[in-house]
C-alpha cells in the first residue's frame, strides 16, 4: 500500500457518506455508501479473505474518493445516482445504458395522453412503473385503449379549437376524438380519472363507476351509449377474472424472490394491489458470479425503486439485507406514508414469498433453455457453417445476394448482411441493374458483384488516405463469406467479379433452391447438408431474407410505375392541378371526355393550359 493511500486511509472521518472507489487508470470502478466512512473504507484494506468480485475489486483499487452527506439516507441517495450516472465495473448492474420503462398519462394537458415513457421528469404528468419490459407497457396500453377512449397522438389540443381532422383511433372507437371540439373538457378529465385508477389496480371501484353509467344510460334511452358501457364492464371483468386474489390483506405490496444460479440471478416480481395479484415480471441479471445474494438483493431493491413512480406500502423480500432500515426510511418519505420492508417466515405472506421463488427459477431455467436454442441457430450454426465449408477463420460476417425481375423488367439486385448468425439490417443494400437488358440472372449478379466491390475498393482508398478507419463505409467491410441465390452459374458470375477486382479470396458460396444444393469455386460437385443441420438452416434464412429484400424493393417499385399517371408528362401540369383536375372529373378518362370549358373552370387552371391538356390527351 502507498504512502499516500495510508495517510488517506488514517484521516478518514466516522461521518456518513459515499465512498468512490478509482483504478490505476482513474477509472471509477465501485462505489459504496457508508454510516462511517471511516471504519467501511478501512475494512478492505485492513481484513482479509474477500470473496468474489469484492476480492477482485481490492486488488484494482489504487486511489479512492468520499462524499460526505448529512445523514445515511442522503448517502443511500446519492450512491444510487452516481451508480446509475457512471455504471461501475464492480457494482451489481440491473440494465445496460437502458431507463425502465413506464406508462405517462400526461395529466398536465386539457386533453391528456397514454404514453410509454423511459424518462421522470418533475412535471405535472403522472407516471406509472417501473415495467421489467417495454412489451408490458405496449400491452397494458393496449388494453386501457380497448376499455377507455384515451388518445394517444401528439397534437396540441385546447378546448374551444378549432376541428380538425381525427385518426384512425377515432373510427376504430379507441380514442374520442378531442380533436374535433365534441368532447367537454371535463367528461375528458373524468375519463382520466377513471385510467388512473385502473393503473393504481382499482379496477372494482372503475367497474362499479361504469355500471353506474351503464344504468343512467338505460333509463334515458341512450341505448348505444349503454351498449359501449356493457361491452367496457366485459373487459374489466375478463382482466379482473385473471387477477387472482392471492392475499387477504387489501395493503399494496411488491413481493421480490431472487433466485440465483452459476453467473445469474433472477428476480420474480409479484405486484399485489387490494389483494389481487395484478402482474407478474422478472428480470435476468447476468455476471454476478462472485457476488453474494444479500448484495444482489440490496442493489436491486434500491435501483428499482429508485425509479419506480409507486412505492407499495409493504415490500417482502426473502432474506434481510443491510440496508432495510435505511431503505425504509427513504422509501417512507419518497411514499409519503410507512414504508415496510419485510421478510416473513410463515404464514399467507410466506407461502407468496415461496410461489414467487418458484417462478424465479422455472424462469431462469426458461430463460437459458431459450438461449441455448438461439445459440444454436446463430453463433452454433456459423461455427457448423465454418466446418463443413472447410473454412479457415469463422465466418462472421456473411453477406447473401439475389436478383428479382419481371419477365425482365424493372431488375433489381439486394445485399442482405447477417453477422455472427443474426440479420444487422442497417447493413442491407439494394441496386437496379443498369447494364442489362432482358432476364439475365448471372449478368445481372455478375454487375451486382463487381459494383459492390468497386464501390467497397474506392472507399478503403479515400478512407486510408484520410487515416479513417476502413470499416466506416458503406460498402468498405468486406465478408467473411458471400452467399449467392442460385446454382453454378450464378456463383461462376459472381467469382469472375470477384476475380477482375483481385478480391476472390473471399470465399463464396452458391445456394441452389430447389433441393437446397450448396455449390462452392472448390469442388465440382454440390455439398449436400442433412435436414436437421443448423447450418443448413443459418443459409436457408439468410437465402431467404435476400429474397424478401430484393422482392419487397422489386414490388415498391412497379407500384411506383403503376401509379405513374399520364397527367405527370404534360408541360404545365403540376401536382396541384393533377389534384384538382382528379377531384373534378374522377379518373383520366373523365379529364378527356370534359370539355374545354370544363378543364378550364378547374381551381388553378386556366384556358392556354387547358388547350394543351385537351391536345395532349386528344
Amino acid at each position: 500500500m502507498s504512502i499516500d493511500m495510508e495517510s488517506k486511509l488514517n484521516h478518514l472521518p466516522e461521518h456518513p457518506g459515499v465512498y468512490i472507489m478509482k483504478d490505476h487508470d482513474g477509472e471509477i470502478i465501485y462505489i459504496g455508501k457508508a454510516v462511517s466512512l471511516k471504519n467501511r473504507i478501512r475494512q478492505y484494506f485492513r481484513s482479509t479473505g474477500h470473496a468474489g468480485k469484492v476480492g477482485v475489486m481490492v486488488t484494482k483499487v489504487a486511489d479512492f474518493e468520499y462524499i460526505l452527506t448529512d445523514n445515511e439516507v442522503e448517502a443511500l441517495i446519492l450512491e444510487s445516482n452516481l451508480i446509475k450516472k457512471h455504471r461501475p465495473k464492480y457494482n451489481v448492474l440491473l440494465k445496460d445504458d437502458k431507463h425502465y420503462p413506464f406508462i405517462m398519462i400526461t395529466i398536465g394537458e386539457e386533453y391528456p395522453r397514454i404514453l410509454l415513457t423511459r424518462k421522470i421528469r418533475k412535471d405535472n404528468h403522472r407516471y406509472f412503473g417501473p415495467y421489467t419490459s417495454a412489451k408490458a407497457v405496449r400491452d397494458t396500453i393496449e388494453v386501457i385503449k380497448k376499455i377507455f377512449p384515451i388518445r394517444t397522438c401528439n397534437r396540441i389540443i385546447k378546448e374551444g379549437q378549432a376541428p380538425d381532422r381525427p385518426c384512425l383511433n377515432f373510427y376504430i372507437g379507441q380514442c374520442w376524438g378531442p380533436c374535433l371540439g365534441n368532447i367537454m373538457k371535463d367528461d375528458y378529465q373524468e375519463m382520466i380519472k377513471d385510467v388512473c385508477r385502473f393503473l393504481e389496480g382499482k379496477q372494482e371501484d372503475v367497474l362499479k363507476e361504469f355500471r353506474m353509467q351503464m344504468e343512467e344510460a338505460s333509463e334515458n334511452m341512450q341505448f348505444e351509449k349503454a351498449a359501449s358501457l356493457r361491452d367496457k364492464i366485459w373487459a374489466v371483468k375478463k382482466i379482473l377474472e385473471n387477477q387472482k386474489i392471492v392475499s387477504t390483506s387489501m395493503v399494496d405490496q411488491d413481493i421480490l424472490a431472487f433466485y440465483q444460479q452459476g453467473n445469474q440471478t433472477v428476480v420474480q416480481i409479484f405486484f399485489i394491489r387490494s389483494g389481487k395479484l395484478i402482474s407478474a415480471e422478472h428480470q435476468v441479471m447476468e455476471d454476478t458470479d462472485g457476488v453474494e445474494l444479500n448484495e444482489v438483493m440490496n442493489s436491486y431493491v434500491k435501483q428499482f425503486y429508485g425509479d419506480s413512480a409507486f412505492i407499495p406500502k409493504e415490500i417482502l423480500i426473502q432474506e434481510d439485507i443491510d440496508d432495510r432500515e435505511t431503505i425504509e426510511k427513504w422509501l417512507t418519505e419518497r411514499r409519503g406514508s410507512r414504508v415496510y420492508i419485510r421478510i416473513p417466515r410463515r404464514g399467507e405472506k410466506h407461502k407468496l414469498l415461496k410461489m414467487a421463488l418458484r417462478n424465479a427459477e422455472e424462469a431462469l431455467q426458461t430463460y437459458n433453455l431459450k438461449a441455448e436454442r438461439e445459440f444454436a441457430r446463430t453463433h452454433g450454426a456459423v461455427l457448423e457453417l465454418q466446418q463443413v465449408l472447410n473454412l479457415s477463420t469463422i465466418p462472421v460476417r456473411m453477406e447473401a445476394y439475389d436478383i428479382s425481375n419481371t419477365q425482365g423488367t424493372q431488375s433489381v439486385a439486394s445485399m442482405v448482411v447477417f453477422e455472427d448468425g443474426k440479420p444487422v439490417k442497417k447493413e442491407y443494400r439494394r441496386f437496379r441493374i443498369k447494364t442489362v437488358e432482358g432476364s439475365n440472372d448471372f449478368a445481372s449478379m455478375a454487375e451486382v458483384v463487381e459494383r459492390r466491390f468497386k464501390r467497397g475498393l474506392e472507399e478503403r482508398i479515400k478512407l486510408d488516405q484520410e487515416g479513417k478507419d476502413v470499416s466506416l463505409g458503406k460498402f468498405s467491410r468486406f465478408p467473411d463469406l458471400i452467399i449467392i441465390d442460385g446454382g453454378k452459374g450464378q456463383l461462376g458470375a459472381a467469382l469472375s467479379s470477384m476475380r477482375k477486382l483481385n478480391v476472390d479470396g473471399i470465399p463464396a458460396i452458391g445456394l441452389a433452391e430447389e433441393f437446397d444444393e450448396i455449390y462452392t469455386s472448390q469442388t465440382g460437385e454440390p455439398l449436400v447438408l442433412p435436414g436437421n443441420s443448423s447450418a443448413l438452416h443459418l443459409l436457408q434464412r439468410i437465402r431467404d431474407e435476400a429474397h424478401r429484400f430484393a422482392l419487397t424493393y422489386h414490388r415498391s417499385l412497379r407500384k411506383k410505375m403503376s401509379t405513374h399517371s399520364v397527367l405527370q408528362d404534360i408541360p404545365g401540369i403540376g401536382p396541384k392541378r393533377m389534384k384538382n383536375l382528379i377531384k373534378a372529373f374522377g379518373s383520366v378518362a373523365g379529364i378527356k371526355n370534359a370539355s374545354l370549358e370544363q378543364l378550364a373552370s378547374v381551381s388553378g387552371m386556366n384556358r392556354k393550359a387547358a388547350e394543351v391538356l385537351k391536345d395532349y390527351l386528344g
